[in-house]
């Protein structure tokens, strides 16, 4: 057994082939079976420790531990918010393979995991980006997009300017232009992608504002009482996509629309558009809404990938 580092991760997933594993993994894998633990802060800090496990059987079984500890972020000695392991184990044998860091593995398979819905979803001319949250995942959703589509222009709004405009200014690039606005609204009626990497409890979202033809990428509003589009947003797509049809209607995105009358649930998952049982996008003008909800076979599809990119080793 070994372990892969953050670098290491980083290094060993390449953006496109990332998203290309996680497509391959649902055209050709049946979903693993999965169990999920959450336990909670005793102290009511908000401070989360999760543990999911996501087995298919005579292939792979990955286990991943994560801390999720807001509050480090603010710490004298700053810690990322999002740490811990995954580990993977024969699917025949129980031997424990590698293990790596979780946080890193956490951002590329979130971020490929949008980069997928909207490679499947987005329109294939799409060049204009608009993305809200400056934390730390959103750096790596914005460079998964520019992986699978043709961005030239990125559109940065949070609600800490400041903290957008030190973000905007790793980010840039030749023939990558990046701004940040003050009021994302200006920015959906000239985005292709609008992508929204925050954990907000109301929408940051106007469905009024956006582009005939645009994709909208939803990756925060885990819990069901957090939204980051507003029902205009589902009304005008008519329709929303999912990578986790179980988890759909626990998340605020998912719960909202379904309890307001817009939808009665996914249309598809990334099974159906991988698998092509569904085919995705109707028309040029169509506006696609995906959730990005995550769970622990995405974990297992993208760290099976990884090992597979590793040099033999004597364990």
């Amino acid at each position: 057994m070994f372990h892969l580092d953050e670098a290491a991760v980083h290094a060993g997933l390449p953006w496109r082939d990332a998203v290309d594993a996680l497509r391959r993994a649902h055209a050709t894998q049946g979903k693993p079976f999965e169990n999920a633990g959450v336990f909670d802060a005793p102290d009511a800090t908000g401070d989360q420790f999760v543990n999911l496990t996501a087995w298919s059987p005579s292939r792979m079984i990955a286990v991943k531990m994560v801390g999720v500890f807001p509050g480090t972020v603010k710490l004298g000695r700053p810690e990322p918010s999002i740490q811990g392991l995954v580990a993977l184990f024969d699917g025949m044998t129980g031997r424990a393979l590698m293990t790596c860091d979780g946080a890193a593995m956490t951002y590329r398979k979130t971020a490929a995991d949008s980069a997928l819905g909207a490679d499947l979803l987005a329109r294939k001319d799409a060049d204009v980006l608009a993305i809200a949250g400056a934390g730390g995942l959103a750096p790596h959703v914005i460079e998964a997009h520019c992986a699978i589509r043709p961005i030239t222009r990125v559109i940065l709004w949070n609600r800490n300017r400041p903290r957008a405009e030190a973000m905007a200014e790793t980010l840039r690039r030749p023939g990558r232009e990046v701004v940040v606005v003050d009021d994302l609204t200006i920015a959906l009626p000239e985005a292709d992608i609008v992508s929204a990497v925050t954990m907000a409890t109301s929408p940051v979202i106007a469905g009024s504002a956006l582009k005939p033809g645009a994709h909208v990428d939803l990756v925060g509003a885990y819990l069901p009482d957090m939204r980051e589009a507003d029902a205009d947003t589902v009304r005008r797509a008519g329709r929303m996509f999912t990578d986790n049809r179980r988890a759909f209607a626990h998340s605020g995105d998912g719960a909202a629309p379904v309890a307001e009358g817009l939808i009665l649930g996914p249309e598809a998952d990334y099974f159906d558009l991988c698998t092509g049982r569904h085919p995705g996008r109707r028309s040029e003008t169509e506006i696609t809404v995906c959730k990005n909800i995550g769970g622990g076979y995405l974990d297992l599809f993208v760290t099976e990938y990884l090992y597979s990119r590793q040099p033999p080793r004597r364990d």
